[in-house]
């Protein structure tokens, strides 16, 4: 069969998705399936070669669970250990309390905004989601009035404040100021995660019933029954035991400012604050803090790590079949042809770097690819426009692009999907519509910007 070429991939595409989504919504067909059946009927419907088809599935699956799998195993382990000693219980309450029940999910903003300035977006939802399984719990609300606005907040300093990696990229792509980034990224960035994640929050939950059993969240809201003590862990250690992964991580990326670079020094600091080592420590930590301090033994220990494990590993191959979905869409030349599309356009270079990064974000699932893809393309295109454009600014319209509409090709769309319990089609009224607000928000205070910087 010839390769399908131009438009008629984007037709292909939109095919594909559809398709998608009724197998799952109306057929009930298991998402890791049909992501794996419709990946190949696409690869064979715009005649990709045969024997690239599932090589390219197989690339993509590979390289999102490379990290992913890691982060969610490690995270689900931490947040176990917290769960089983009480400390999930013990922020819960510390927060319910500085707060009140009625503000709660003001709480989860904040603190997801912090805990997700250094990490990845799927770091930070492992390390938070017990602590909000646990409050919606403890105050009898939503999962979705609680978790919403704290995705909200990863979501945001995920695409548009440094220094998370992918800001970080555009930084030196634009040759913008880091400190005035971090500025505007904060004066766009707040007013958008506000709207999007508690106002929103506070509209949808009512509208969208989620189950009352939720085998995940069980398994981080019902602690041990047999453990010697039942006295919480200390706010402190409980925190500390938390925020040491983004501590260590936050120590990698400044190692530079701190140490030569590749240096023994330097290399063992980056090392150190590499996600997967840093959460691996956090993990060691937490068998000591939230483990033997509070009276488990070394067998208790184990069967915890052990319990945890096997109810991700559902979500765990779902997200890397969509990892594998959106690797399919780039190897068939789906992606480029977004990308020339948005080219062609000739628009503002704020509005063609949402505009760019949010058609790589749509064809790929991936918010970091599409910044740091749609920056190689903008950057020259707006250099020799001469634009006076701030290229502080063009970060952050790249960034509110890279963040629009997640669906089925990405990771993340099948992780919030399954930790809170909902069908595909409440996943696009929730997190899929959230992220539409932040990014379409996120642009248009990016313009309002503008007009006075």
């Amino acid at each position: 069969m010839d390769p399908v070429h131009g438009s008629m991939l984007l037709v292909y595409a939109v095919i594909a998705i559809a398709l998608l989504i009724l197998l799952i919504t109306r057929y009930k067909v298991y998402p890791f399936l049909v992501l794996i059946i419709v990946s190949l009927l696409l690869g064979l419907a715009v005649g990709m070669p045969m024997d690239k088809i599932v090589k390219a599935f197989e690339t993509g699956n590979g390289n999102t669970l490379g990290h992913i799998a890691i982060v969610v195993g490690l995270g689900t382990m931490l947040g176990k250990m917290m769960a089983e000693s009480g400390g999930a219980e013990r922020i819960a309450n510390t927060l319910i309390a500085w707060f009140g029940e009625k503000h709660i999910h003001w709480a989860m903003m904040f603190v997801a905004i912090i805990v997700g300035l250094p990490v990845f977006f799927e770091v930070g939802f492992v390390l938070l989601i017990p602590i909000a399984f646990n409050v919606a719990k403890r105050t009898k609300k939503s999962l979705l009035l609680i978790g919403l606005p704290m995705v909200a907040g990863l979501s945001v300093v995920h695409g548009l404040i440094p220094p998370h990696p992918a800001a970080l990229l555009a930084v030196q792509a634009y040759h913008a100021d880091i400190g005035r980034t971090i500025m505007y990224g904060l004066i766009v960035g707040v007013p958008t995660a506000i709207v999007a994640g508690p106002l929103f929050a506070l509209l949808i939950h009512k509208y969208i019933k989620l189950p009352e059993n939720n085998p995940l969240a069980a398994q981080f809201t019902e602690s041990h029954k047999e453990g010697p003590t039942r006295e919480l862990p200390g706010f402190g250690i409980t925190l500390f035991s938390i925020l040491l992964p983004v501590i260590l991580m936050l120590i990698g990326s400044w190692a530079d400012l701190f140490t030569a670079p590749k240096s023994l020094a330097n290399n063992l600091l980056h090392f150190v604050g590499n996600s997967d080592v840093a959460l691996l420590t956090a993990v060691l930590f937490s068998f000591w803090s939230f483990g033997a301090s509070r009276g488990f033994d070394r067998a208790q220990i184990q069967k915890f790590c052990g319990e945890c494990l096997a109810p991700i590993a559902g979500i765990t191959l779902i997200v890397g079949a969509g990892g594998g979905f959106g690797n399919v869409l780039r190897e068939s030349g789906i992606s480029q042809e977004l990308v020339n599309t948005a080219s062609a356009a000739h628009l503002s270079p704020l509005l063609l770097g949402w505009f760019v990064a949010a058609l790589i974000r749509l064809a790929t699932g991936s918010a970091t690819v599409a910044m740091t893809t749609a920056c190689g393309i903008v950057a020259p295109i707006a250099a020799a426009a001469g634009s006076s454009v701030s290229p502080e600014l063009l970060v952050l319209a790249t960034g509110s692009g890279s963040l629009i509409f997640s669906h089925v090709n990405d990771g993340g769309f099948w992780l919030i999907k399954e930790y809170f319990g909902m069908t595909v089609g409440q996943t696009f009224k929730t997190w899929s519509l959230c992220e539409t607000i932040i990014s379409v928000m996120g642009l248009g205070l990016t313009f309002a910007l503008a007009t006075v910087v």
